[in-house]
């Protein structure tokens, strides 16, 4: 690894954590065309490295909410906190299905790992997205129109959808989530912030425990390189998620699907071929 090759893999990193185009997908085809190993254990540790410093820009963007959800928020004279029905159990409810899959599959979804794999879930993710659309926007009434809204019922369905994004790599934790917000009557804007408001707990569990394994890829050879990530990754994924946000009403779900469909060619010719 070298300096530019850092700051080129953070970047694709800190743009496509978050956005519902597979950063898997991303990863995979980058490396690939950088000419490294994407399963050198150096390469996978810098991989961690950088979705920590992606989950701390997520981490500010969201600061005010995550605070209210600790109880640590602003207080009125009387003490009392703003209102607010979203609490941890819609958290809970949107994370434990995944982490309990990912716990006791963890084996398994290892082998599922492959270039088809990913190919096939960068095509099947952008359909599922398109679907999720059109049912959201045609078909059933919007119940929830920003995270207030949300119903357990809602957030445990978020949460089902993205035992898909575990179970088949490529897929998108993002993608997986949002279509299961969008298909249980959340709008699209509320299923993406309840999307990146649980990709926090879950991306840390996922992250630390990997690092459990890796540790001892940080030497002083390396230091450098990671420290770079970390903050070029930062520093993109929280420019990627405010304007995301900003401009959610004119980047629909399809628009994503078909540039996954664009990726999915790409990986062919790259990857398969």
């Amino acid at each position: 690894m070298d300096t530019i090759t850092a700051i080129i893999l953070a970047i694709v990193e800190g743009i496509t954590e978050f956005i519902p185009v597979s950063s898997t997908g991303h990863m995979i085809l980058t490396t690939k065309l950088l000419g490294f190993n994407e399963q050198d254990s150096i390469m996978k540790t810098y991989e961690i490295v950088i979705q920590l410093g992606a989950i701390l820009a997520i981490a500010l963007v969201y600061r005010q909410r995550i605070v209210n959800l600790l109880g640590f928020g602003r207080r009125d004279r009387g003490g009392v906190m703003p209102a607010s029905r979203l609490n941890l159990i819609h958290v809970l409810l949107g994370i434990v299905p995944a982490l309990a899959v990912a716990f006791f599959a963890r084996d398994f979804i290892k082998s599922l790992f492959g270039a088809s794999t990913v190919l096939w879930a960068l095509v099947a993710g952008g359909i599922l997205m398109i679907i999720a659309e059109w049912v959201n926007t045609r078909k059933i009434r919007v119940t929830a129109h920003d995270l207030d809204d949300l119903s357990y019922g809602q957030a445990l369905s978020i949460g089902l959808f993205q035992i898909i994004s575990v179970l088949w790599p490529g897929f998108s934790r993002s993608g997986s989530t949002i279509s299961g917000g969008m298909l249980s009557g959340v709008s699209y804007k509320a299923s993406a912030d309840f999307s990146f408001l649980i990709a926090i707990p879950i991306m840390c569990a996922a992250s630390g425990y990997e690092l459990l394994d890796s540790y001892k890829n940080f030497t002083s050879e390396t230091i450098g390189y990671f420290v770079i990530g970390f903050i070029i990754s930062f520093i993109v994924a929280y420019v990627v998620v405010v304007l995301f946000m900003r401009m959610i009403q004119k980047i629909r779900p399809t628009h994503f699907a078909i540039y996954r469909f664009i990726l999915a060619a790409v990986f062919w010719l790259f990857i398969m071929r």
